[in-house]
C-alpha cells in the first residue's frame, strides 16, 4: 500500500486542533520572565515568557495591550492569562495573552541595573576617558563570532566602503557560559597588534544571548583596552553594558562598520572637488601673476631703464655740491676760530698775565698768614692747654694745676701756684 502524502498546512492545522480542544489550554495562567520583547507599530506585542528551564513564544494583541497600565520590557516578571495556540504558519505554540500584569523585576535586569550603577559610578561611563575614533583607520580588529551574519556584514561593509583597511578577526564565543572569558581574553591578545580600531560585538538575540557583553570582566576590558573600541551588539532599542563602556556605540554591526570607516565614494567625491577648487585657485593665482607682469612690462622704468641711472646720478651731484659746500663751510669756521684765539690779549701779552697772577698768589699767602694761629704766636702770644684741652678762662683751672704752654718756638710745662680772677 502507498503511503499517502499531506501538506505541512494539513499537518499544523491537525495539531492547532488537537491543542484547542484541550480545556486546560484554553485558560491558563502563566508566571514568567519577559524577554526579546519587541513592540509593532500595528500595537501588537511580542515576546517570549521564561523561568529558570524554559521559555514559550507569546503574543498579546492590540486590543488587549491598550489596556495594560505599563509599558512591558526584557527582564520584568509578570503574571499572564491567556490561551495556548499553534501559529498555523510557522508550526509553532505560542501563548496568547489576554491579560498581563506585572509581578516584579527579573534577577537579570537586577543585576544589570546594579553593575551599571557600580561601574558609572567608578567613571567607567565618563566621556573624558573615550578616546577619538580615528577618521581613515588603517588595520581593525574584530572580535565576533567567526560564524554568522554578523562577521559578514561588518566584513563586507568595510570592504564595500573602504576597501583600504586591513581587517583582522579574533573569533570568539558570543552567548554561553564560556562567551565572557573569551571575550576579555581576544581584546587582551588584539592589544599586541598594530591596530587602529577595534569591533567588537554580535547579532541580536533575547538578554540571555546577550548577557556576555553585560559581565563586569568584560566591560573593565574594555575600559582597559590602548585601542578604541565600537560597541556592535545587534540589538538597537535596548544597551548593554559594553555600549556605555565603549568608546562608540553602534546599534548593529552592519552601523559598526559604517561608523568605523569612511565610504571611499564620499572620498572620492571631496577629493574630486578639492582638485577643482586646486585647479581653480591655480588658475587665479596664474592669471593674477600675469597681470602684475604686464604692468611691470608697460612702466615707465622697464621701457626708460637709463632713467633711473640718470636721476641717481643728479641725486649724487646734489649730494657732492652740498658735502663740498659744508666742508668749505667747516673750513671757514676753524680758520675764523683760530685767529680770534690768536688775537686775544694773553697770547699777545703772556707777561702781564704771568705778573697779575704773581701778584694775586702773594696776597692770597698773605691772608693764609693772618689766619694761621702759628702766625699769633711769632708776635710773642702763647696757647695754654690742660689735658690736651685749650685753656681760654681762669674758672678752667685751680692752684696745682699742671698746664702746657705752647710758645712760637717750644713748649714749657708749669705748675699753677696761684689764680687772679678780673
Amino acid at each position: 500500500m502507498e503511503p499517502k502524502y499531506v501538506t505541512i498546512s494539513l499537518i499544523n492545522k491537525a495539531i492547532k486542533n488537537v491543542i484547542d480542544v484541550q480545556p486546560f489550554l484554553q485558560k491558563v495562567y502563566l508566571k514568567g520572565e519577559i524577554s526579546n520583547y519587541k513592540g509593532h507599530t500595528r500595537g501588537h506585542l511580542y515576546f517570549s515568557l521564561k523561568d529558570e528551564t524554559s521559555k514559550i513564544n507569546a503574543v498579546m494583541f492590540a486590543s488587549a495591550a491598550s489596556k495594560l497600565t505599563f509599558v512591558p520590557q526584557d527582564g520584568m516578571n509578570v503574571l499572564v492569562e491567556g490561551r495556548i495556540s499553534v501559529y498555523e504558519a510557522s508550526g509553532s505554540y505560542q501563548v496568547y495573552v489576554e491579560k498581563m500584569s506585572e509581578d516584579g523585576i527579573g534577577n537579570l535586569y537586577l543585576e544589570y541595573e546594579k553593575l551599571k550603577k557600580k561601574l558609572e559610578a567608578e567613571g567607567l561611563f565618563a566621556e573624558d576617558h573615550k578616546k577619538i575614533i580615528p577618521k581613515y583607520p588603517k588595520t581593525i580588529g574584530i572580535i565576533t563570532a567567526p560564524t554568522g551574519a554578523a562577521v559578514r556584514d561588518i566584513i563586507s561593509t568595510i570592504k564595500r566602503r573602504y576597501p583600504l583597511a586591513q581587517t583582522i578577526l579574533f573569533p570568539t564565543l558570543v552567548q554561553g557560559e564560556l562567551a565572557k572569558d573569551n571575550i576579555v581574553k581576544q581584546i587582551e591578545t588584539a592589544q599586541d597588534y598594530d591596530l587602529d580600531l577595534i569591533i567588537c560585538g554580535r547579532g541580536g538575540g533575547s538578554i540571555e544571548d546577550l548577557w556576555a557583553f553585560n559581565e563586569e570582566c568584560v566591560a573593565r576590558a574594555i575600559y582597559a583596552s590602548k585601542i578604541p573600541i565600537i560597541s556592535a551588539v545587534g540589538h538597537e532599542p535596548d544597551f548593554t553594558i559594553a555600549d556605555f563602556v565603549a568608546d562608540l556605540r553602534a546599534p548593529t554591526p552592519t552601523g559598526a562598520a559604517e561608523m568605523a570607516v569612511p565610504n571611499l565614494v564620499d572620498l572620492q567625491t571631496i577629493l574630486k572637488q578639492y582638485e577643482i577648487r586646486l585647479n581653480e585657485n591655480i588658475t587665479n593665482k596664474i592669471a593674477s601673476f600675469n597681470k602684475q607682469l604686464d604692468s611691470i612690462k608697460t612702466s615707465y622704468i622697464i621701457k626708460n631703464p637709463l632713467a633711473i641711472y640718470e636721476v641717481k646720478e643728479q641725486k649724487l651731484d646734489n649730494l657732492m655740491t652740498n658735502l663740498n659746500s659744508y666742508i668749505k663751510n667747516l673750513i671757514n669756521n676753524k680758520k675764523m676760530q683760530y685767529k680770534n684765539i690768536l688775537n686775544k690779549y694773553i697770547i699777545q701779552n703772556p707777561e702781564s698775565i704771568y705778573e697779575k697772577k704773581a701778584y694775586q698768589f702773594e696776597l692770597i699767602v698773605n691772608k693764609v698768614k693772618l689766619l694761621n694761629p702759628l702766625g699769633i704766636l711769632e708776635k710773642g702770644y702763647s696757647v695754654v692747654k690742660k689735658d690736651d684741652k685749650i685753656i681760654n678762662n681762669e674758672q678752667m683751672l685751680k692752684v696745682n694745676d699742671l698746664i702746657d704752654i705752647k710758645m712760637f718756638k717750644g713748649n714749657v710745662k708749669a705748675k699753677v701756684t696761684d689764680i687772679e680772677k678780673e
